[in-house]
């Protein structure tokens, strides 16, 4: 969990932000995975979350402590907590037009993007625990995920099972992918077995 003393100040953070940038924009190279045409999941961590919050606060200028706690607050919960995933999913068009009617097609699309582990059942997440981003009529184009794992999931992917994901969506054609290893191996680092 990250807190103000992992945080720069807004001058610290200015001076070091284009290397931070630079390091944390080839850091999720190995945290992203994409899903058909549309569809992106970037699995969150401390590192993309400090990005996030660090962002946050020089865009909006905020240097007062209960501004910074804020945010923490925001954004901490999106931070595996060791027996679990964490990713943002994002659907993508370019075209507003279609963007609206694909976002009506896909209502529900965020309890249907799953994760499996060697032999193991399909995960399906918990989706949106922060606030409901689907109504009726539409889901929304931005989506937090969880993905709660076993111990014997977590202990099959440490001893090098392959891992899977997909979409059960009737909406969302795509084929199932293989997660490469580089994302598998940076992805073993947010279970941390207490």
């Amino acid at each position: 969990m990250l807190t103000k003393e992992s945080l720069w100040g807004l001058e610290e953070y200015s001076d070091r932000r284009e290397q931070f940038r630079h390091e944390v924009l080839e850091y999720k190279k190995v945290r992203r995975i994409q899903l058909g045409e549309h569809l992106y999941l970037m699995f969150e961590d401390e590192t993309t979350i400090k990005y996030q919050i660090q962002e946050m606060l020089r865009i909006e200028k905020i240097f007062d402590s209960s501004g910074i706690q804020d945010e923490l607050d925001a954004y901490n919960p999106l931070i595996p907590d060791g027996d679990n995933l964490k990713c943002t999913m994002l659907i993508q068009y370019e075209d507003p037009e279609e963007r609206k009617e694909w976002l009506s097609k896909l209502v529900g699309v965020e309890d249907k993007v799953w994760l499996q582990i060697g032999d193991n059942e399909k995960v399906f997440p918990i989706a949106d625990e922060d606030i409901e981003r689907t109504r009726e009529e539409k889901t929304s184009s931005v989506h937090f995920l969880r993905y709660q794992l076993s111990a014997e999931q977590i202990a099959a992917l440490e001893t090098g099972a392959p891992m899977r994901a997909g979409v059960d969506h009737h909406a969302y054609s795509c084929d199932d992918i293989t997660i490469q290893d580089d994302v598998r191996r940076s992805l073993i680092g947010d279970l941390k077995v207490a």
